[in-house]
């Protein structure tokens, strides 16, 4: 069984409340109708209802169990507008600008997570990964402990192909691949306890976090180099249960004839499954080398650090790929009630 249909089964076991804001596009509704027919999670779509039927008619998409719903028409529309307001009126959002940010579904789904009202939410086939991050920002906020929002890749590898013997059973996490494009030495270290709580939830494993670098354990010196060792120190005083270790090399990381040459004696070093890349020029080239040239699937980006789950879409997405999207968001969901 691979990891994503441990997901999905993970998901079905403890149906989550998700909303899917981009219901006026066709692979939205489609996903919409594979999750609540698969049982992955309650789903309701958010646009206009005559427009979401008939793309449903015509995709041949059964919405039977999912909730419809046009916002801008919602008998709460003008509460919700009003709670915004107060929630941003410090920032200097006035009221008319709060009415008009809830009449994007993005801002209203969000807020229906912040409120309870659904587990989390799934955006980004029509939308801009900074337009989805923003929304969810304003309106569901950071997880207490963190400052900023990051994200990750689930890299999955075959069993029997390249990479099938690395991280947990073939599986690994890489972080910062899609949002902090810079991080300082501080945002590294939380972009690392939050991709070690995300192995925790997705892989089911204890994480094992590598801060990789050009350079192993010194052997050479420059500022970027620095700012990892730093990241490294900031974790081990933040969470000292956590199993990390740095800075290390990749290959240090993952082969562990060449951790016992580079880093001998570290406990990390050759069984990494979380790869923390030190600024996202690193990240996204990792990843999608990783993806071209091993054959690894790449799932993702998906977001961590918030208070509630929102997850982002690549706008090339398929409806099975919105559709794993929900599951990953469902389980985050399920993890995040089980630690509150």
């Amino acid at each position: 069984m691979d990891i994503l249909e441990r997901i999905r089964q993970r998901a079905a076991a403890k149906l989550q409340h998700i909303v899917l804001p981009e219901g006026n596009d066709p692979r939205t509704v489609v996903a919409a109708a594979m999750c609540a027919g698969n049982r992955i999670a309650r789903i309701t779509l958010l646009g206009d209802e005559p427009t979401i039927r008939e793309t449903a008619r015509r995709e041949g998409a059964d919405l039977g169990g999912v909730e419809v719903v046009d916002h801008r028409r919602a008998p709460d529309f003008e509460k919700m507008a009003a709670l915004f307001h107060e929630m941003r009126r410090a920032k200097g959002l006035m009221a008319d600008e709060a009415r008009t940010l809830l009449s994007d579904p993005l801002y209203y789904g969000d807020l229906m997570v912040r409120l309870g009202k659904a587990d989390g939410s799934v955006a980004g086939a029509t939308n801009t990964t900074s337009h989805t991050v923003r929304a969810a920002l304003q309106c569901i906020g950071v997880r207490a402990g963190f400052k900023i929002v990051s994200s990750f890749f689930l890299m999955a590898f075959s069993d029997s192909g390249i990479g099938g013997d690395f991280g947990n059973n073939g599986s690994l996490i890489f972080a910062d691949c899609g949002v902090v494009i810079e991080p300082s030495a501080a945002e590294l270290a939380e972009i690392a306890i939050a991709s070690a709580d995300s192995c925790r939830t997705l892989l089911g494993a204890t994480p094992r976090v590598a801060m990789l670098s050009f350079s192993t354990k010194g052997s050479a010196k420059h500022r970027l180099v620095d700012k990892v060792v730093e990241a490294t120190r900031t974790v081990k005083a933040r969470a000292p249960e956590l199993e990390i270790d740095g800075e290390l090399q990749a290959d240090a990381a993952l082969v562990p004839a060449i951790a016992h040459l580079k880093a001998p004696g570290s406990t990390i070093a050759g069984k990494a499954n979380v790869l923390i890349f030190p600024d996202l020029q690193s990240g996204n080239i990792g990843y999608k080398l990783t993806e071209r040239l091993a054959g690894a699937t790449a799932i993702g980006p998906i977001l961590q650090g918030l208070d509630k789950p929102a997850n982002d879409l690549s706008r090339g997405c398929k409806a099975e790929d919105i559709a794993d999207a929900v599951a990953i968001t469902a389980v985050q969901s399920q993890a995040r009630q089980a630690s509150r």
